[in-house]
């Protein structure tokens, strides 16, 4: 039977890793059978005439395809913005100060409460819009900004139904665990109560959360917290992840590999302890060069110990309102090179193979027959290119799950 694609004539970079850079494969040809890549190598090597192996043969014109990029880390849907904490830092005031006198978080949270879901959608999409222009195809989004049952799902079916409108897989993350809402203020056991007995049960029975989050942190929840949280979240079957060492060491990476989290977000405090469990468990790294650069931060993920110790390093956006309002992976792809010194092919692995790891999908991330069909076809000669421009996206064609997005 013939394959539905051909696609001759591209430079593929496989992202596979132990060969060549990038897992280049010179004068490639890529077929594509329903969503599936169903061959993939040196146009030498195809298993007969290209016009009798495909419904359709496509020229690639020369160009880089790479596997279609991955934002693993989100807070997509949300109401209102917090540009006016983004002048007040610049005024001297700390990320940290402004959340406990009831800005950060808890200034979203007010703002999203007030959006019904229809809303929620419409102000996501422009966001999402921007990330699937820079050639993503696969998308996790958490909640986080409701704080209380009503809107948490909210935010997660919003999610949903974006996935829905958009040529990208949505993966959800439940993040009810973000902060402390103000109802609750100084009573955070009793909230954490409520997220295990009522939110996350209800979450999980709706089929609404592809994994579980929280943020271990001095202004958000205890290890403690955070262990009772991932407990329930284990007994009712969905992964873990965790935000920790962003801003202080909580041990929070550590607490989060022993209970075999998918990744551990952040890190700019992270430990040698805590970076080793993280090794032992798999645990990937999610570095967030957005955040760093937007709160101005001086202390970086210790990349360096990551390597040695063999931790995988995904890179995310993390956009949101606060703290990485930030809708473009491509300038992370340099933030994370130039702020982080990564090379760019730990920053494009980043975005592809390491990505798909920290959401648990084994079946992209990288350019290999039988797994999903999830592409892009760059107008660039070499795939450094797409980590050294900022502003300028030179995306050819996406292919997402087999098809082509405009």
């Amino acid at each position: 039977m013939a394959w539905d694609a051909l696609w001759l004539n591209l430079s593929a970079a496989t992202m596979l890793p132990g060969g060549a850079p990038y897992g280049l494969v010179a004068d490639a040809a890529l077929g594509i059978e329903g969503d599936r890549i169903a061959w993939i190598g040196p146009r030498r090597d195809l298993p007969g005439p290209p016009q009798a192996l495909a419904h359709r043969v496509q020229d690639g014109g020369g160009f880089v395809l790479t596997p279609g990029l991955i934002d693993c880390h989100t807070h997509l849907v949300y109401g209102g913005n917090r540009a006016r904490e983004f002048e007040m830092r610049l005024e001297g005031a700390s990320y940290e100060a402004i959340a406990r006198a009831g800005g950060g978080i808890l200034s979203t949270v007010r703002a999203t409460r007030e959006l019904d879901e229809d809303a929620l959608v419409a102000a996501s999409l422009p966001r999402l819009d921007a990330l699937l222009r820079d050639g993503v195809t696969t998308v996790e989004i958490k909640s986080g900004y409701g704080l209380e049952t009503a809107t948490e799902l909210r935010q997660l079916r919003a999610a949903r139904r974006l996935g829905a409108l958009r040529p990208v897989d949505v993966r959800t993350s439940f993040l009810g665990a973000h902060a402390v809402p103000p109802e609750f203020a100084g009573r955070p056991d009793e909230y954490v109560a409520l997220l295990c007995a009522e939110m996350l049960p209800r979450v999980a029975a709706e089929g609404l959360a592809d994994a579980v989050d929280g943020f271990c942190e001095r202004i958000a929840f205890t290890p403690a917290q955070i262990a009772r949280l991932f407990a329930t979240a284990r007994r009712l079957g969905l992964p873990v992840k965790l935000h920790a060492e962003q801003l202080s060491d909580q041990g929070g990476a550590a607490l989060a590999a022993e209970c075999g989290a998918l990744s551990a977000d952040h890190l700019e405090y992270l430990s040698e302890h805590g970076a080793a469990t993280m090794a032992h468990a798999g645990t990937v790294a999610v570095l967030l060069p957005g955040a760093f650069y937007v709160l101005r931060e001086r202390q970086a993920p210790p990349v360096d110990r990551l390597r040695r110790l063999g931790v995988p390093i995904a890179l995310a956006s993390d956009c949101n309102p606060g703290s990485s309002p930030v809708c473009s992976l491509l300038t992370i792809l340099n933030m994370g090179c130039t702020l982080f010194r990564l090379t760019p092919e730990e920053a494009l692995a980043g975005v592809t193979r390491n990505a798909a790891r920290a959401l648990g999908l084994a079946d992209r991330g990288v350019l290999a027959a039988g797994l999903r069909a999830d592409a892009v076809l760059w107008r660039v000669a070499h795939p450094a290119e797409l980590a050294y421009a900022i502003g300028l996206c030179p995306r050819g064609v996406t292919i997402c799950a087999g098809g082509i997005v405009p």
